[in-house]
Formats: structure tokens, C-alpha cells, sequence
């Protein structure tokens, strides 16, 4: 329901006026001069305002000027017995919406009221999108088809409370696009709070999601509010949620279900009003199917998914994302081509995390204005060292080979020496070298390499 607020001295103009627009079901409130008005205006949210010209003790030219610098979506018609038409042009030319002569027409005054709500409205719409644009058009970086999605979703996903699932490796830019979706939303003024499920122990993870009371456990030597009641209003992003607890994963469950609370060692139930993000780099519906991960907790999260590319699938972005990096350290760098390539055929493991890290370096270290290939190789930290180990050594004609046949050959060879690294434990493997475990099982049958462990 839209609010109004009335400024006039005349008892009978504020009356009649309040009832007309009463009857057609707007919020109004009145004020004899534009002083008490500002005091309004400051207590309430204010869509229009009837502001009339002859005011005591602040005119009300002056408290349009002061009005429309304050509060600057809130629309003003003036109105006036006494007004001329140098008066009316200023009025409109300091942000009034229309000029309005008294004795005021109730067709008029209905009309004139709907068209300048409606402008409101249009205002703030543009606003939103405005700030839906440059939220997520400066966070989340790229020209892949996949990230110009990504910051599709982004818009679309904003506005509501849906809940949404982030997917992608260590590195690709989940809590990025987590707090972009929070700057996007009505949400974006209240907190932005982040859990790293997968830092806290397991024995504190409760404590610390919906707080405590004191003389709950050995260290609670006080009350304490828990990121539930920390986010209230606002977003709470639970980062690598596959790590939670099947424990804490019930009552994330039951506090979605139920959207209350209660703390550790306590009996009051809290209210609740979050929304909640989470993310992970692991294949939660395989955590699902070897029991360590709730299936009904899974399908409440995974609303609207989000699946992040690791940077090794988007090579176009690389060179953009390498200047966004060092524009923001004040610092200019010219790619000559050996090193653009260098840039674009590297794998880059830690994904966008690694690339910010290497603009850091290039900042702190690199003292030149233009970085080659061997630059490049120094601050990337690349070593070419044989990794042989239990009896596996890489291919010594690897150089005669086309680019496929010898990415193909190293990565064969890779996965034995990590195989065996790792005992042939297929979820060890697949964490140390940072994929999932079905990809891992996808290649070892591709290459037919034998997964057993060693005696």
C-alpha cells in the first residue's frame, strides 16, 4: 500500500484531501508545516508527498529543495491558492513531480497521484536494475558463455528466497557469486553472513550455527548468538556444506522446515528469517547415495543450482580476469603472445584463487611494465620436474607427440602416480588432485588403468 503525507497549514485542505485518498486505500499521513513533515518523513516510508507552497516557518519552495536532496525516489506535487507561474516553473525545475492550484479537483488530484506512484515505481525498478547489473557484472568476471549464465541467473535468482546450491572446484568463485546474489536482493542492507562448514569441528558446528546458552558446554561461559540470528534479515552462505555433519545436517533441515531456532542448551525458540546459499566442491547427490549426505536436506538446497567452470574450461577469460586483478593493485602489465598462450594452455588447479594470487605476485615482484613466457614461468612457480614414483615415469618422446596425443599421455601417467600415491582409494585420489571422484572413475576406465590398491 503506498503512503502519503500531506504538508498544509489549512486544517480543511489536510482533512479533505486525506479523506479522497483514504477511500482509494493509500496510507496517509498529515502534517501542518514542512518541519513536523521532515520529522515524518524520517519515521516513515514515504512513496508521495502533497506539499504546499505557503508554509509558516519553512517555506515550501525551501522544503522541496531539502526534500528532494534527502529523499530522492519520494515525489512531491506542490499545491497553492496563491501560487504564479514563475512559481510553478521553479518548482518543477527543483524536482516537484506536477503543480497543483487550489481549490484542488478531485479528478485531478486522483490522476496527477497515480501517474507520479507510477513513476515512483518505474524509478525504483530501474534503480534495482541498475544496481542487479553492476553487482553482478563487476563480481562475476568473464565472456564464456558460462559465466554471462551464471550472471543471468544471478539477476533472475536475486530477487527471490529461493534457495540455491553453488557448485565448482576449490577456487572458481562460489562465495563471489553467493555475495553478488545478496547485493542483487532486497536483502542486500541486512548481513551477509559466511560459514566454512568444513573449518569448524564437528563438535562445535551446532554451537556455532544457532549459538548458546551459557553453561551449555565446559567453555560457554556466556550466551552467544549463532549465525542463524546473525544473518536474521539478511543471506547466510553455508560454504562446503558437504562437510557437515549428518547431526547438524537434521536441524539445518528442521530450522528450513520450520524457520525457528533454538539455541544450544536453551528452550526458547527463535524466529528466523534468512536466505540461505550454500556451496560445495563435492557431488552431493553421490554423498546422498553413500548415506553421508541427507537426501531431503539436498533437494530443500538445491532449488535453483549454480555450477561454476574451473578456469581451465574458460581460457578466454583468463587474460581478462588477470587485468581485473591487477587494475585493482594499481598496477599495468603488458601479455606479450608467448605469455598469453603461457596464460591460456596453463591448468591452472587453483582455479580464479591462483590467478588472483599471481597478480599478486606480478604486483609485488614483477618490476617491468611487460611479462614473456619466461616471466611468466618463474611467477607461476612451474617446475619441470619428473614426477616418477613406483616404477612411473612420463613418456621421454612426449615432445614428438601431437598437443591431444601428449596431453592425453600426461594425464594417463599423472593419474597412475596419484593413484598409487594414494593407495588406489579412489575418494583420496580424486581430492588430492582436485576433482570429483566420478570424473576420476570416468578417466581410469578411459585409460584402463588398473585402480587396486597396493598390498
Amino acid at each position: 500500500m503506498p503512503s502519503i503525507l500531506i504538508i498544509d497549514d489549512e486544517p480543511g485542505i489536510r482533512h479533505t484531501l486525506a479523506s479522497i485518498l483514504e477511500d482509494e486505500r493509500y496510507k496517509v499521513f498529515t502534517s501542518e508545516d514542512a518541519l513536523a513533515g521532515i520529522e515524518t518523513l524520517k519515521r516513515e516510508s514515504i512513496d508521495l508527498i502533497f506539499l504546499d507552497v505557503q508554509l509558516p516557518k519553512l517555506g515550501g519552495i525551501e522544503a522541496l529543495e531539502r526534500i528532494r536532496s534527502e529523499w530522492t525516489l519520494t515525489e512531491i506535487i506542490m499545491i497553492s491558492g496563491h501560487a504564479n507561474i514563475d512559481i510553478a516553473v521553479r518548482a518543477v525545475k527543483l524536482g516537484a513531480f506536477d503543480f497543483l492550484e487550489k481549490p484542488l479537483s478531485l479528478e485531478k488530484v486522483l490522476t496527477v497521484c497515480r501517474n507520479a506512484l507510477a513513476i515512483k515505481k518505474l524509478k525504483e525498478e530501474n534503480k534495482t536494475l541498475k544496481k542487479i547489473t553492476r553487482a553482478a557484472s563487476e563480481d562475476i568476471i568473464g565472456i564464456n558463455p558460462l559465466i554471462k549464465k551464471i550472471r543471468e541467473m544471478v539477476k533472475q535468482a536475486a530477487e527471490s528466497d529461493a534457495r540455491i546450491l553453488i557448485t565448482g572446484e576449490n577456487g572458481t568463485g562460489k562465495e563471489v557469486i553467493a555475495r553478488a546474489i545478496h547485493q542483487c536482493s532486497p536483502r542486500a542492507d541486512a548481513p551477509f553472513v559466511d560459514v566454512n562448514c568444513a573449518a569448524i569441528p564437528e563438535t562445535l558446528i551446532e554451537s556455532e550455527l544457532f549459538g548458546h546458552e551459557k553453561g551449555a558446554f565446559t567453555d560457554a561461559v556466556s550466551s552467544r548468538k549463532g549465525r542463524f540470528e546473525q544473518a536474521h534479515g539478511g543471506t547466510l552462505f553455508l560454504d562446503e556444506i558437504g562437510d557437515m555433519s549428518l547431526s547438524a545436517q537434521a536441524k539445518v533441515l528442521r530450522v528450513i522446515q520450520e524457520q525457528k531456532i533454538e539455541r544450544v542448551g536453551g528452550e526458547k525458540t527463535i524466529e528466523t528469517d534468512v536466505r540461505i546459499i550454500t556451496a560445495t566442491n563435492q557431488d552431493l547427490e553421490k554423498a546422498c547415495d553413500t548415506g553421508h549426505f541427507r537426501q531431503d536436506l539436498f533437494f530443500r538446497l538445491n532449488v535453483i543450482p549454480i555450477h561454476v567452470p574451473p578456469l581451465r574450461e574458460r581460457p578466454e577469460d583468463i587474460p581478462i580476469l588477470l587485468h581485473h586483478f591487477l587494475k585493482k593493485l594499481k598496477k599495468e602489465i603488458i601479455l606479450e603472445p608467448d605469455a598469453l598462450e603461457e596464460l591460456t594452455i596453463y591448468d591452472w588447479p587453483g582455479n580464479v584463487r591462483e590467478l588472483k594470487n599471481l597478480a599478486e605476485r606480478i604486483a609485488v615482484i614483477h618490476q617491468e611494465n611487460v611479462i614473456n613466457s619466461e616471466n611468466l614461468i618463474k611467477l607461476l612457480n612451474k617446475r619441470n620436474k619428473n614426477p616418477a614414483n613406483n616404477g612411473i615415469s612420463f613418456n621421454e618422446n612426449i615432445t614428438d607427440q601431437n598437443f591431444n596425443d601428449a596431453r592425453e599421455d600426461f594425464e594417463k601417467h599423472y593419474l597412475q602416480f596419484h593413484l598409487l600415491k594414494n593407495n588406489g582409494i579412489i575418494s583420496k585420489t580424486a581430492e588430492a588432485i582436485g576433482i570429483y571422484p566420478s570424473n576420476l572413475h570416468a578417466k581410469l576406465k578411459k585409460y584402463k588403468i588398473n585402480q587396486s590398491p597396493q598390498k
